[in-house]
């Protein structure tokens, strides 16, 4: 795979799958988290769309990285393959009707599989920019992971199973920040493909490569002439 085509898969993943779940969101009845669709009448289909094909984004990236970069993104690599899974893991098992209660096996597998997805995707970005030179793109990459976990723990403070919940109101607008999870880690997603297409620098027509002194200390020129 070449490192377009994981950009490409990446890319197209991730607009599926937003396009998916804003489609719940606008032709189906108001619900309080995006999974939550998955238990009204049609909401079941774009609902696993937009997991599945969220989960394929990141397992193209996982594969563009393995191709291209392998000594450097190992460990990003496995918090991709933790995302995919987490993803694939939401969407066959789905969440319990309410928002704090967990009553079924399903409904527990789901908030630990989400808690997998929400958690590993910005700590992929930082160890995919960890240790880079300053550059835009790398930048881009830390800023948003931190973007994605701050967004986070606002809505893990806002969420009604918290004991935070009551004191700062979040039950008014935890599904809001959740939602502003979703859509930050899709957006470091697509960052994070497009930096690391980085192109090394091309080596100029004409230009000769350096030579390389002999054990013995000698030019090549000095051998050929006692070569001769």
């Amino acid at each position: 795979m070449t490192p377009w085509q994981s950009v490409w898969g990446t890319v197209a993943g991730t607009v599926v799958s937003a396009c998916a779940l804003a489609y719940a969101q606008v032709t189906l009845p108001a619900q309080p988290l995006l999974s939550d669709y998955a238990l009204v009448s049609g909401g079941l289909p774009p609902v696993l769309i937009g997991m599945l094909a969220l989960a394929g984004a990141c397992l193209s990236l996982a594969y563009g990285l393995a191709a291209n970069d392998p000594a450097r993104t190992a460990a990003t690599r496995v918090l991709l393959l933790a995302g995919a899974a987490g993803l694939m893991m939401s969407a066959i098992f789905p969440t319990d009707p309410g928002s704090s209660q967990i009553g079924s096996l399903s409904g527990e597998i789901h908030r630990w599989s989400a808690a997998v997805v929400f958690t590993s995707l910005p700590v992929a970005g930082w160890a995919l920019a960890r240790g880079r030179a300053a550059a835009p793109r790398w930048n881009t990459v830390k800023a948003m992971s931190v973007a994605c976990a701050m967004t986070l723990a606002a809505y893990l403070a806002a969420h009604p199973a918290t004991l935070t919940s009551p004191l700062i109101g979040g039950a008014a607008y935890y599904g809001l920040l959740e939602r502003a999870v979703v859509l930050a880690e899709m957006v470091l997603l697509t960052t994070m493909a497009l930096a690391a297409t980085e192109r090394r620098p091309a080596v100029r027509a004409g230009t000769a490569p350096q030579e390389v002194p002999a054990a013995d200390g000698s030019q090549p020129e000095q051998q050929e002439r006692l070569a001769a």
